[in-house]
């Protein structure tokens, strides 16, 4: 079933929506926010502008390294991927698609530093934030955790992709196989097993798709950064 809502959030007069959320996920993508103008077929004048509107009001989104006339290269700031994952967890409630939009991996604790925690999965290694911070004592070595996400939080590159890999602030690295894609309405949800109990949803913008060139049974690895990612304990029942 094809669901078709408009959603967006209001914080202090501004507006969040989609056009917002989806370059947001352009600049994590493409790695600067002239790049991810383009993939949208925007323009970057344009795209500056509303994004200073927001951080006016929000704070730091993005940040920035200074460049040529493009503005150099761009990542999201941890407020930008906290947005990003509360509009992902709103379009979910209304829209319905809650199994589409979020990802769970479950794994065991090898080592927890502060708030952050490294955990044994049968998809690879996860790296992840402890939900209640660095002085939650719920998460400890040994312990069977859930480590969750949201699809629109991942990218995929191509697994011979070493040098990104390199340059890539995002320690999770999977790697799997694409099993489907469903692309509509200029993004696109490529499916890609990797190793873990159910396949992994990946939310990309249509162009990075087509960049990719992804097609079932093609090679894949599945990145996205700690802070993306939540850990939390598996109940004992």
């Amino acid at each position: 079933m094809d669901t078709d809502v408009a959603v967006s959030l209001t914080a202090d007069g501004v507006t969040v929506d989609a056009s917002d959320a989806a370059l947001l996920r352009a600049v994590d993508s493409e790695g600067s926010l002239n790049a991810a103008a383009t993939a949208l077929g925007r323009s970057y004048s344009r795209a500056h502008k509303r994004l200073t509107v927001l951080e006016e009001t929000l704070g730091s989104l993005v940040e920035r390294e200074r460049g040529g006339a493009g503005g150099g290269g761009s990542v999201l700031t941890d407020r930008g991927r906290e947005l990003l994952t509360q509009f992902a967890r709103v379009h979910t409630v209304v829209s319905g698609t809650a199994a589409a939009d979020v990802i769970a991996l479950s794994g065991t604790v090898r080592e927890r530093s502060g708030r952050l925690v490294t955990a044994e999965s049968p998809a690879g290694e996860l790296h992840a934030i402890v939900v209640g911070g660095d002085r939650d004592p719920s998460v400890d070595t040994g312990d069977d955790v859930t480590v969750t996400l949201t699809a629109d939080a991942v990218t995929l590159q191509e697994p011979d992709a070493t040098l990104s890999a390199t340059r890539t602030s995002a320690r999770n690295r999977l790697r799997g196989t694409v099993t489907a894609v469903d692309e509509r309405d200029g993004v696109a949800t490529i499916t890609v097993d990797v190793g873990a109990a159910t396949p992994v949803p990946v939310l990309v913008t249509a162009a990075s798709r087509a960049r990719l060139d992804l097609e079932p049974g093609d090679p894949v690895v599945a990145t996205f950064k700690a802070t993306a990612a939540r850990v939390t304990r598996l109940s004992e029942e």
